[in-house]
């Protein structure tokens, strides 16, 4: 029976590592992504979307995972409740890494070179990233206000997405080239989307409380 729960509990230690490998590709995928839109190069945009693949196969990975030991290990609440939010973070993780994977297809497409655009988007990346950074901190450390902090700080991405969407004066410049800084834009409000239902399902892990009662 000790070697049967010893056996269970590094199961669940890999689930646990497999997620964090997962989150640390997709910050490296996310950093690739903001590269590929300043390169002169478009290869490196193809190797950026290359790259998903791995990110796919480690959900796919996690998923199978979870399956096995629901079926076959029977979890207790607490252990259910990890399950369950691994699956729903690594699902949002491999949308941020399919959202990555967009922006550089957007390069192999156009070639953004106005210069207010760029900032806008390399900061909206930039707070996405230390997003992903602050989390991994706040898990380490069970730190409920950082990850409350982290939800509201998706806001922050919202305000530059309206900010580069109601830029007028690219449009009358390059009307697609303006529409691919938009959909690049899009798709960085979505990672912020996304990183902040990681983090609400961090909260529901640790707290067992759903981050939407929290807020009522």
């Amino acid at each position: 029976m000790v070697i049967i729960r010893e056996k269970y509990e590094g199961q669940l230690d890999d689930l646990v590592k497999d997620l964090r490998r997962l989150g640390l590709y997709v910050y490296q995928h996310i950093s690739y992504a903001l590269q590929s839109l300043s390169e002169e190069d478009r290869n490196y945009a193809r190797q950026t979307i290359e790259r998903d693949k791995v990110i796919n196969a480690l959900e796919t990975d996690i998923n199978e995972k979870v399956i096995m030991l629901i079926t076959k290990q029977q979890p207790i609440a607490t252990d259910l409740r990890l399950m369950m939010a691994s699956l729903k973070i690594a699902s949002d993780l491999e949308r941020i890494g399919d959202n990555a994977a967009s922006i550089a297809k957007i390069r192999l497409r156009a070639k953004i070179t106005d210069h207010y655009v760029l900032t806008r988007l390399n900061t909206m990346g930039k707070l996405a990233l230390l997003m992903l950074k602050d989390m991994r901190d706040a898990v380490k450390h069970n730190d409920i206000t950082l990850i409350k902090e982290i939800i509201e700080r998706d806001k922050d991405i919202d305000d530059l997405y309206k900010n580069i969407v109601n830029t007028t004066y690219l449009i009358d410049n390059d009307p697609f080239v303006a529409g691919q800084a938009h959909l690049a834009a899009r798709h960085l409000e979505r990672v912020g989307d996304h990183i902040g239902n990681v983090a609400e399902n961090i909260y529901f892990f640790i707290t067992g409380e759903r981050y939407e009662t929290y807020n009522k």
